[in-house]
């Protein structure tokens, strides 16, 4: 499952990447899998809601449930390929920064 720590870890990449603007080579690329790393991390979390919400001893809803869980699944695996994409790209702090700020 996915934690709050990935949700910290992509927010602070796009901080890092804003910082460093448009005249680093990747800026639109990481820009865009990052904002659809979260915005899809935030869809899962709305769809894990739902799906302890249903009542799972009613029979009638295993198939819905089955449906939102696989959906999640899918979604958490492409969430885990665009992170890598981001990390292949890489996201550096601008020059001269400390890296204790």
């Amino acid at each position: 499952m996915l934690d709050v720590a990935l949700l910290m870890a992509n927010a602070s990449q796009m901080k890092a990447v804003i910082e460093q603007g448009p005249s680093f080579s990747y800026f639109v690329p990481l820009l865009v899998l990052i904002s659809i790393s979260l915005i899809l991390q935030i869809i899962v979390g709305i769809l894990l809601i739902f799906i302890v919400k249903y009542d799972l001893n009613n029979p009638a809803k295993h198939y819905i449930l089955d449906i939102l869980e696989n959906t999640a699944t899918g979604l958490v695996f492409i969430i885990v390929v665009i992170n890598v994409l981001i990390t292949a790209f890489g996201v550096q702090k601008p020059a001269g920064t400390s890296p204790y700020v």
